[in-house]
């Protein structure tokens, strides 16, 4: 029994793996680093106002086809503590829904050619791309990541201020804070958008006119590549506090 007391005692005392953060003051951890406690599959792209707007027996029925599809192509790897997407759908939510907040995230792209995003309140995207694909030139990737990609051309958020992705096989943070319509995003320490509008995606053929949800899922995008998250941290704001 002692010995079991002592096994116990060293194992609740053993160092977190090599990277892994406690929250900052006022966050909470949205990873508990076991299992996907607080996370759903949700079908990629799907409107949060539609989403919201289903019957509560169609939505469960939904609801359960995605966590199927989640536990196919969604882990954890307890050793590291970390999340790790094969590259396939479904997107990977958190069950609650947030409207203004503050989100820490790390992520690591494990091969080249890469892309990935965090999606605020279901809607894309803070873009993570691989800058040196040579099949998203076209699309910007070369300029980085963090930033809001998916907005309309003549937003000054959909490019980055600045370059501050590290190397793919590295690790990289994001802090993202969200206040009504309007995004800033720390990318390594760097500032990579200022306060600019999301636009809302799920209304492009009508102009853009509705704006983006006031509530919605956080959303962890990959295809094409391994991607890996840790160290995800929230405070929900009220007052923009």
């Amino acid at each position: 029994m002692r010995l079991l007391a002592v096994l116990l005692a060293a194992f609740l005392l053993a160092p977190d793996p090599a990277g892994i953060r406690k929250p900052p003051k006022g966050f909470i951890a949205l990873f508990n680093g076991k299992d996907l406690t607080n996370w759903r599959g949700r079908q990629p792209n799907y409107d949060p106002e539609a989403e919201a707007a289903l019957p509560k027996d169609e939505l469960a029925a939904r609801q359960a086809d995605w966590n199927k599809a989640r536990d196919a192509h969604w882990r954890v790897d307890s050793d590291k503590q970390e999340i790790v997407s094969d590259g396939q759908s479904p997107h990977l939510a958190t069950i609650k829904d947030y409207g203004d907040f503050e989100l820490y995230v790390d992520w690591l792209m494990v091969s080249h050619n890469g892309d990935s995003g965090i999606y605020l309140r279901g809607t894309p995207q803070v873009q993570i791309w691989d800058p040196d694909n040579p099949r998203e030139v076209g699309n910007g990737a070369p300029k980085g990541s963090g930033a809001l990609w998916n907005d309309k051309a003549d937003n000054p958020g959909k490019w980055p201020l600045v370059k501050a992705d590290n190397p793919v096989g590295e690790w990289n943070t994001f802090h993202i804070k969200m206040i009504g319509p309007k995004v800033w995003v720390w990318f390594n320490d760097k500032l990579t958008v200022d306060g600019q509008v999301m636009d809302n995606y799920f209304d492009q053929r009508n102009g853009y006119q509705r704006g983006v949800a006031a509530k919605g899922p956080l959303e962890l995008q990959t295809h094409n590549s391994e991607m890996r998250f840790r160290n995800i941290f929230v405070r929900e704001l009220k007052d923009g506090k």
